[in-house]
């Protein structure tokens, strides 16, 4: 307390000293003539409206809020959108905020900057911000009843540019009414001035045509001719020039969308300023006023433009780096280069919508009569839809209205309702009950794919559904399901790298695997996918192309399942793997993602690379900030490298292989291209799979379900070839055929080192083989206490 008291004293006597000092200054004899008095009071009120700006500015004793600095409109800051661009350097789409783009003033229309200054500043060119005369002449319009505003297009500027009306830091005076207003007022003069300093008036037109808000998400006239009429800036004619400029006053009042009668309005007002001014001649005036407000409307939001599912996984994969560098992808301009190559991502699109389509009309064919939710046993699964419905906020609303009234909620659940739904030939709008819809939704089908250069690591083609605007979940880099079959590549490769070659042979018969988890003994007795074991010595070259399940499980007991493991993460596997001997035949969930990062080693002589997304970023000045070089590191010999390529083409050349699917397509007539691949399918058909490799790219896709209930019955129909290998299939037919993407078709070279194991050897088919399918066995078969 005596410390306040002390400072209410000193504060008091600062206040007694200020005021003694303002009566000396602003003292005047009675003596003086009228007039001098009359000047001398002006010359008072001068000095006391500088003064008013000075502590404006410098925010005395914190009273007035803080003003623009220097170093603010040396290097003013505005949310401008990030654009994203293709390896073609075409932009793909943007992420923003304010769906801003800057350009140049030579980009914008001259009718368009004539437009401006006639309707809101026509003295724009003579004054150094603040024009006096349209200032005191505020006043005049008040006498005759008239509101005009005096703001020039330097003060708009200030007010877009620093949001000085909106809270800007208003300080203690900044809550009184009427005195609000002054400091805004004398924030946006002293900033104006200042800003006359520092920008020549073309800068500053620039600078306002980038900054002004048209409405509807339209920030800058680069959007609103856009989004308005979707032409260039440059391209505006008077009518159009003349709309937008109207619209500046008040956009959602003036808006042509949902007011075109008071747009039409206030363009014709602006009209009549450029035939005051001269800018158009009576006639042309006359004229102009007939065409009524013709527009080209569309709205751009964040999720428009090509490749969505790239995109959005762009900006997860950019998260870290621009949490690192303090930058907003929505807000800082950035111009971001990617690797997506926009025309093999059109026929990944084309691909995978033409099989879908197919696959999902034979998977409501197989299913016909019946709901697709199973167990293991193949009964249907009673309370699948009534526990997903209990989650969804129809079910929530209707709970809170009818509380204890179960019937009620029940009739209004299965009830019809008007609902817009997405199908194969586009969005539908329909009647459907909450209830039917859940069992519509869930009897979907969904898909990944992705390409890559594995000798680079650049993503080629990423697309992570079927359909982004329905379906936002990425199927290649967020979920995670078991990868089947194509998991044994990790087996046989821990196989090369450790003694073993690709004619090796073992003996297809049953396997059981004794081994401890959690204390407790086990055993694990694996079947193969047709139920048959040979008894056959085949070499493991031919084991892996019919994905034979014994010579796999066998394998993994010589090497253990933790080197198995161990390989899977030195190849490119992040996901934790379970500990269990049943991980060989791919019982433990990875993401797609992972699993074509994993594959690149062999294909690219032995080296681990980390997919690429984005090659360089600059800010909106051009300024590089991030550029990325490839790194590799080797994991495993250039020798187990080769002979784990010439496994995968053996998927193709041995008899029975599972890659043979790949024959229904016309990618072989030439002979010029070596393909290679691996399928695989998860427990009951849940998921299926496929890994296709060249010597340049890299590709894999998947198939299934939201849940993994929802599946195929058959190996005929559910299996990896089946559902995932179309996709590629049919990408590499398209691909193949473009005379751009020649360079892909080529042979893989000879190998650069002497080859010391066998790997020439090829099985010729004999009656007695297992059929071909490389489904995994149910968790009942791969895990038996």
């Amino acid at each position: 307390m005596k410390y306040i008291s002390k400072l209410l004293t000193f504060l008091k006597l600062i206040f007694q000293k200020a005021r003694n000092i303002i009566k000396w200054v602003f003292y005047i004899p009675s003596k003086w003539p009228r007039y001098k008095k009359i000047l001398i009071r002006l010359v008072h009120v001068f000095i006391l409206f500088i003064l008013f700006l000075g502590l404006v500015d410098m925010n005395f004793l914190w009273l007035f809020g803080k003003s623009p600095k220097l170093s603010q409109i040396n290097d003013p800051k505005q949310k401008t959108a990030s654009e994203l661009y293709a390896a073609d350097g075409k932009m793909i789409g943007k992420y923003f905020d304010e769906n801003r783009t800057p350009i140049k003033l030579s980009e914008v229309s001259p009718l368009m900057i004539k437009t401006l200054i006639n309707t809101e500043d026509v003295r724009f060119y003579e004054h150094h911000g603040i024009d006096l005369r349209a200032t005191f002449s505020i006043f005049w319009y008040m006498i005759k009843g008239e509101k005009r505003g005096g703001s020039t297009i330097t003060q708009q500027l200030v007010k877009n540019l620093f949001k000085t009306r909106n809270n800007y830091s208003r300080g203690l005076f900044g809550h009184i009414p009427g005195v609000k207003t002054a400091i805004y007022k004398a924030k946006e003069w002293i900033t104006s001035l200042k800003i006359e300093l520092f920008y020549s008036k073309d800068d500053i037109l620039t600078m306002y045509f980038n900054t002004v808000d048209f409405g509807s998400n339209a920030y800058g006239i680069k959007t609103a001719a856009r989004t308005f009429f979707n032409i260039k800036p440059s391209q505006l004619n008077i009518e159009q020039s003349a709309l937008l400029v109207g619209m500046l006053k008040a956009p959602t009042y003036y808006s042509p969308i949902s007011h075109a009668d008071r747009a039409l309005e206030r363009r014709n007002t602006v009209l009549g300023q450029l035939l005051k001014y001269k800018m158009i001649t009576q006639n042309e005036h006359d004229s102009i006023l007939q065409i009524p407000i013709l527009l080209n409307y569309s709205v751009e939001n964040n999720y428009d433009g090509k490749a969505p599912y790239f995109r959005e996984a762009v900006s997860n994969y950019l998260k870290a780096w621009l949490k690192e560098k303090d930058l907003n992808l929505y807000e800082d301009g950035l111009k971001i280069y990617t690797s997506l190559d926009m025309g093999m991502q059109q026929y990944a699109e084309e691909a995978m919508d033409e099989h879908m389509k197919r696959l999902q009309k034979r998977f409501f064919q197989h299913w016909e009569g019946e709901n697709p939710w199973r167990k293991e046993n193949g009964e249907e699964i009673d309370d699948f839809v009534s526990n997903l419905v209990v989650k969804t906020q129809h079910y929530k609303d209707l709970v809170k209205k009818f509380p204890t009234q179960k019937d009620s909620i029940d009739l209004y659940l299965n009830q019809l309702r008007k609902m817009r739904v997405y199908t194969y030939k586009g969005d539908r709008d329909t009647l459907l009950s909450t209830i039917d819809s859940i069992k519509y939704y869930n009897s979907l089908l969904h898909a990944g794919f992705i390409t890559m250069d594995p000798n680079n690591g650049y993503v080629k083609t990423y697309i992570g559904g079927i359909n982004f605007n329905s379906f936002k979940f990425d199927h290649v880099m967020k979920s995670k399901r078991q990868p089947g079959s194509t998991f044994k590549a990790f087996v046989y490769t821990a196989a090369m790298d450790n003694g073993y070659a690709p004619c090796d042979q073992l003996n297809d018969v049953p396997v059981t695997y004794n081994y401890v988890e959690n204390g407790k003994n086990k055993s694990w007795s694996p079947s193969n996918a047709d139920w048959v074991f040979t008894g056959s010595s085949v070499t493991l070259k031919y084991a892996f192309a019919k994905s034979i399940n014994s010579i796999a499980v066998q394998l993994t007991q010589k090497l253990g399942w933790q080197k198995v493991i161990e390989y899977a993460y030195k190849l490119g596997i992040k996901t934790k793997l379970a500990d269990v001997p049943s991980v060989c035949l791919g019982s433990s969930d990875v993401s797609l993602f992972e699993l074509i990062t994993a594959y690149c080693p062999l294909n690219n002589e032995g080296y681990k690379i980390e997919p690429i997304l984005v090659t360089k970023i600059t800010d909106k000045k051009g300024r590089v900030l991030y550029e990325m070089n490839p790194k590799k590191e080797r994991v495993i010999s250039e020798e187990t490298a080769f002979l784990m390529n010439q496994m995968l083409q053996g998927g193709l050349h041995e008899p029975g292989g599972t890659t043979q699917a790949l024959f229904e397509y016309d990618l072989f007539a030439d002979n010029k291209t070596d393909f290679g691949g691996k399928t695989g399918t998860s427990s009951n058909h849940s998921d299926g799979w496929f890994i296709g490799v060249t010597p340049d790219l890299i590709s894999a896709s998947w198939v299934g379900a939201d849940n993994r209930s929802v599946h195929f019955r058959t190996s005929e129909l559910g299996e990896g070839c089946k559902t995932a290998l179309p996709i590629y299939g049919l990408f590499m037919e398209k691909l193949l055929k473009d005379p751009r993407y020649l360079e892909y078709k080529k042979k893989y070279p000879k190998p650069k080192i002497k080859i010391n194991k066998n790997y020439s050897c090829h099985t010729y088919f004999h009656k007695n083989d297992s059929t071909i399918s490389e489904e995994p066995v149910s968790p009942q078969q791969q895990i038996a206490e």
